[in-house]
């Protein structure tokens, strides 16, 4: 059942569940914090859920951070937006008592890339993610320590707008730090299909069963 939704910053939602975990919903441009609730409902259904919409508006359209064309991103708004969505994570946390330690990403396209970005400049906000159709969002200047973080990188083989050689450099740049990485890919274009579901739940099954 959704809780009263207080001023935390961002409109959001969220549900509580029956188990520690607790999914972070970033939807993609155009979407709102409603959008990836049926996914989580496939792949964790007991676990709480916090969706989050984006601030920057683009034609209209919900993102989370600017970017200059397609696949090119502003990186410093980008950089300033990530560490503004910490700052929310953080009051929600502590608003609707959910640990950090068993907090998901779970992003697609442009919210996959805000969540690649959190791991990447402020990992002890999350335990992992799933990322869908994201590419590399920005290179950190310090390479972070994601020694215990596992990241699920699901990529479309004849998606247009995320490059697979980005999809592989991040994929790199995430292990050479110390992750646990899966990269899948899946029989698609840039939306999501239902191979893309079965690889995120056997992989929150295998990775984090005892949760």
């Amino acid at each position: 059942m959704a809780e009263e939704k207080p001023n935390l910053g961002f409109e959001h939602i969220f549900v509580r569940g029956m188990e520690k975990r607790t999914i972070l919903l970033l939807h993609g441009t155009g979407g709102d914090e409603s959008d990836l609730i049926p996914i989580v409902e496939m792949i964790d259904p007991r676990a709480s859920f916090l969706g989050v919409r984006g601030k920057v508006l683009e034609n209209g359209m919900s993102r989370y951070f600017r970017r200059f064309s397609e696949g090119v991103f502003d990186v410093e708004d980008l950089k300033f937006r990530t560490i503004e969505l910490a700052n929310f994570i953080t009051r929600a946390s502590g608003t609707y008592n959910f640990d950090l330690n068993y907090l998901i990403a779970l992003g697609y396209s442009n919210g996959a890339n805000i969540g690649a970005s959190l791991i990447l400049l402020l990992p002890e906000m999350v335990a992992g993610a799933i990322l869908f159709r994201v590419m590399i969002p920005l290179k950190p200047e310090v390479m972070p320590d994601l020694r215990g973080k596992k990241v699920l990188i699901s990529s479309g083989r004849y998606d247009p707008m995320t490059p697979k050689e980005r999809v592989e450099e991040l994929a790199n740049l995430l292990k050479s730090a110390g992750a646990a990485v899966t990269l899948s890919w899946v029989n698609s274009s840039h939306s999501l299909a239902s191979e893309d579901v079965r690889a995120a739940k056997q992989w929150l099954q295998n990775e984090f069963a005892k949760e």
